[in-house]
């Protein structure tokens, strides 16, 4: 099920991206101790009470374009709310209120959109006077917090949870595979899309940005269905226009998640960007499976080594992703699009995959004897004992000693044990540690 989706609106320096990086617990600084994935995010997933959400920091929220308010800007501000099942609100407390948090606000009520309200910059919590007149903005009772103190985060978090909606029933059957068309604007989703259906049923632009929604097309194929989901180009924050295409991305994020293969498409003319990679670590992240797909391949000039060169370049920028099969194509004229949907089954059954308790407990014991755990001083980290704990992506917990000492280059070459053993292209795979008490070592 694609997870909850909280956007975190308000004026400029009100302390949204602080009170993000509060949130998702300083992710943004450091996420993962792994290579490669970008660390300049726009959205991470964040978790309380045991429910997950995906949180958006969504940028200031410009009610002005060229100094004069116009009605295509005040849609976008309508299509940011739209997209988010949740909005976070957050006014400065200490600057008090501003007409662009009424105007901000009376589309949120007009919406109907769930909301919390946060008044931010809050330090002295013996008198709340200042919050009295935020009440005008009919969003309820304002949640005092100093988002750069971690100050009554907890009981905004409370609200929060409160708002999200309950998971909604799959409405395909159970073995339908679910593909999610990922990319920057205008490296080809859209025509990729339509001639894998073998009909025009996406509206194909060279203005890039065309598609706005993420459109879902049930088809089969060889009596096995599918759900294709085309969706909005993903841009770099610096390089998007309008709130639109922000919040198009937040359409593309829903479709990653509810997604069984991601379909990466890159431009081969442009190569691998930075905002393929952000977009790239977000699918990896999700621990979907997932296939690159080089589009616009006709439009190069090749000789026998093109394509090598190509890939090795992919294998370094997206080095996270070594497990992903790479295809090239021309939407265009259809050069290779068949294999893409081949690869779509090939790396679905790869997710998929389930091991015996005794075959990855013989491959862990070898892995070991091969090259053993590494150690700190005087202690050494042990593997007591392995089992799979889930599939798509496959996970499997680890037993041991001191899960501290597990180092990340050790994680990896258990990885690589796996994928040698036994495939898993296509696919991530997740490890869990989990401490065993001396009793039981």
């Amino acid at each position: 099920m694609p997870k909850p989706v909280v956007a975190i609106v308000g004026r400029p320096n009100v302390g949204k991206s602080t009170l993000f990086n509060r949130i998702v617990g300083g992710r943004v600084a450091i996420v993962e101790d792994e290579p490669g994935v970008t660390r300049d995010r726009l959205y991470l997933e964040a978790e309380w009470a045991g429910r997950s959400f995906t949180l958006v920091d969504t940028g200031g929220l410009d009610f002005q374009e060229n100094g004069e308010i116009n009605r295509g800007v005040r849609r976008q501000i309508e299509l940011a709310i739209q997209e988010a099942n949740v909005v976070l609100f957050v006014v400065d407390a200490r600057a008090g209120l501003n007409p662009d948090d009424e105007d901000a606000a009376a589309i949120i009520r007009r919406l109907n959109k769930p909301a919390v309200l946060a008044a931010n910059k809050v330090e002295n919590y013996g008198s709340q006077t200042q919050l009295y007149e935020f009440y005008r903005l009919g969003l309820g009772e304002p949640v005092p917090v100093s988002a750069a103190e971690g100050l009554n985060t907890g009981d905004l978090l409370d609200r929060l949870v409160e708002l999200l909606p309950h998971e909604e029933e799959e409405k395909y059957p159970a073995d339908t595979i679910k593909i999610a068309v990922i990319g920057r604007p205008n490296v080809g989703k859209s025509s990729l899309v339509n001639t894998i259906l073998g009909e025009e049923r996406v509206i194909v632009s060279k203005i890039s940005g065309t598609t706005r929604d993420a459109i879902d097309t049930p088809f089969e194929r060889d009596g096995r269905p599918y759900v294709i989901i085309d969706t909005a180009g993903m841009r770099r924050k610096s390089k998007v226009g309008g709130l639109t295409e922000k919040y198009s991305a937040i359409r593309a994020l829903k479709a990653v998640d509810r997604s069984d293969v991601v379909l990466i498409v890159l431009d081969a003319v442009a190569g691998v960007t930075e905002q393929d990679k952000r977009i790239a670590g977000y699918a990896h992240e999700a621990g979907k499976a997932t296939v690159i797909v080089v589009n616009k391949w006709d439009l190069i000039n090749k000789d026998d080594r093109t394509m090598n060169r190509f890939t090795e370049n992919i294998r370094e920028e997206l080095s996270f992703m070594q497990y992903a099969p790479v295809v090239y194509i021309s939407a265009l004229t259809g050069q290779r699009v068949p294999r893409v949907l081949e690869l779509v089954d090939f790396v679905a059954g790869q997710h998929a995959i389930r091991l015996s308790t005794p075959n990855i407990n013989n491959l862990i014991k070898e892995a070991v004897m091969h090259n053993p755990p590494p150690g700190d001083k005087s202690r050494r980290l042990k593997i007591m004992y392995a089992t799979q704990g889930g599939v798509k992506p496959p996970k499997f917990i680890l037993f041991v000693n001191e899960p501290e000492l597990m180092h990340f280059s050790y994680r990896r070459y258990l990885e690589n044990q796996f994928r040698n053993a036994y495939g898993f292209e296509g696919t991530p795979i997740w490890f869990g540690l989990r401490r065993r008490s001396k009793e039981e070592q």
